[in-house]
């Protein structure tokens, strides 16, 4: 189980600094390969993406990050 949680929370990780640097790499009209879908939606659900992305990432790394002593 604690392997899970691992997994997970650094799962979370990889998700919010995905977001991160997408949002970065945006101001310069660049994008991230993996996350190129983001923005054919359109601009703001692309921006609604990015912000999604960060926040359940962030969620996963702080809910299973923890650790039960």
């Amino acid at each position: 189980m604690e392997n899970i949680k691992t997994k997970l929370s650094q799962g979370g990780l990889l998700l919010a600094a995905m977001g991160i640097i997408s949002i970065l790499l945006s101001i310069f009209n660049y994008n991230i390969k993996l996350l190129s879908w983001v923005d054919l939606w359109g601009n703001t659900m692309g921006w609604i993406i990015r912000f999604l992305l960060i926040l359940v990432g962030a969620a996963l790394f702080i809910l299973f990050g923890r650790n039960e002593e």
